[in-house]
């Protein structure tokens, strides 16, 4: 019998917890079993996310940083490339949150609901509030000053401050590269290797998604029953899902300015690696079929394809950002907070900057989004507010990444004379050939 896939067995999990704890609120006895046999396990499942965001955040970074070494041999393509891709990211995490701020899904929720849920997952989020206050009576500058931190061990003790850490790891990404690469080398298969070790570890931590989901949602529902709960997080589903078609237009219009190609053309190249990246939620794992449709069916050259694309899938989460900002402000509006314009911005150089090591593997964005929440004062409790419906959203996500990685591939050709005619024009053209 063929084995059941993850993303099944979590849907599952979701689907039974739901029942199980409508099962239990029919019980006088029945909430105060979840509370006490249950909870823990999502509580615990959290706390696992959240033991190794700062590890994943660091690791990743700085190899994401010092695999561009090839940036000194291919100085023009390579800073083209990682701008093209910072720019289309702040894109994307500036949709999310425009979208958001329009619908906001978080305040359909009723008064009575929110206190519930102050009161059953906020645990300090009044005393986050309160610094999130003082944050908004800052000066303009203090972003900055709190960008840099005076000990990087007490910074790295507190997913608060994930800025702090992020700017610690490009700046010692950076001068890893700067070093002569003999002296470097060690050090950075060091980082390589701690790398493995936490993608191994969220595997194992992703294998108790389907129990972690049961737990939350069990909870969720016997200390939350409210409808309007589950009405807002479908109205933030939908707000994930429109900003992320609205990044595929911005896709498809930036390679119709820029390569002069069609819309059609586009999405017809790389559709086949979109319902790839779909079916498995992993841009690495898409890798290989982006490279082939990219280079056979855009006119990419390859030399060009070998260089952006594997930086694409290490740095370039357009779509993992985007939903990272919509679940934030979501999270926050439902916990009844106001997050000023100074929050938001940062909130966009968080989204970004955490894009660059956010793991190319299913569920590395929800550990990512843990970060961003710490930054913003926005209780972490509120992740299981949106881990019901993750998930799906994951592997929509994870096609806006594959599209941008694309997207930019043929841009970055365009402007190094590299973008010509597809090898292979029409897939019943190329089935023919294979036959």
């Amino acid at each position: 019998m063929k084995k059941l896939a993850l993303h099944w067995k979590i849907l599952i999990g979701m689907v039974l917890g739901v029942l199980f704890g409508l099962l239990f609120t029919n019980f006088d006895w029945g909430p105060q079993i979840i509370s006490d046999w249950v909870k823990p396990f999502g509580t615990i499942f959290i706390s696992s996310l959240k033991l190794i965001a700062i590890p994943l955040i660091l690791a990743a970074l700085i190899k994401g940083i010092t695999d561009l070494k090839d940036i000194s041999s291919l100085s023009k393509m390579g800073t083209r490339t990682i701008i093209t891709y910072v720019i289309t990211t702040v894109i994307a995490v500036s949709i999310g949150l425009m979208v958001v701020n329009i619908v906001q899904p978080g305040k359909t929720i009723t008064e009575e609901t929110r206190n519930e849920l102050v009161e059953a997952y906020g645990g300090d989020a009044a005393s986050k509030a309160e610094a999130s206050k003082k944050q908004k009576e800052a000066g303009p500058l203090q972003a900055l000053v709190d960008l840099v931190p005076e000990n990087i061990v007490a910074a790295s003790s507190s997913n608060r401050n994930m800025l702090q850490v992020i700017f610690f790891a490009v700046f010692f990404g950076i001068a890893l590269i700067l070093i002569p690469e003999e002296k470097g080398k060690p050090v950075k298969d060091f980082f390589d290797g701690v790398n493995d070790v936490i993608l191994k570890m969220v595997d194992l931590i992703m294998l108790a998604a389907p129990y972690g989901v049961f737990a939350l949602l069990a909870a969720l529902i016997v200390e939350s029953p409210s409808a309007d709960l589950f009405a807002a997080l479908g109205m933030y589903a939908l707000c994930v899902v429109g900003g992320l078609a609205l990044m595929v237009g911005i896709y498809v219009v930036l390679v119709k300015v820029f390569t002069k190609k069609s819309p059609g053309f586009f999405l017809n190249g790389i559709a086949p690696a979109q319902l790839l990246a779909f079916s498995t939620s992993s841009s690495a794992a898409t890798l290989p079929v982006t490279m082939e449709r990219v280079t056979e069916h855009l006119g990419v050259e390859e030399e060009v394809a070998s260089f952006v694309l594997p930086v694409g899938a290490t740095i370039n989460m357009d779509g993992t950002s985007l939903y990272q900002a919509v679940a934030a402000l979501f999270i926050a509006q439902a916990f009844g907070m106001e997050l000023s314009l100074s929050v938001q911005l940062g909130i966009i150089a968080t989204a970004t900057l955490a894009s660059i090591g956010s793991a190319a593997v299913p569920g590395a964005g929800m550990v990512m989004l843990v970060g961003v929440l710490g930054y913003a004062g926005i209780p972490e409790a509120g992740l299981a507010l949106i881990f019901a419906v993750d998930r799906p959203l994951d592997m929509c996500r994870t096609v806006i990444n594959v599209t941008g990685d694309a997207a930019v591939s043929m841009m970055v050709a365009k402007s190094q004379n590299k973008l010509g005619k597809p090898h292979v024009k029409e897939w019943d053209d190329h089935y023919s050939e294979v036959k």
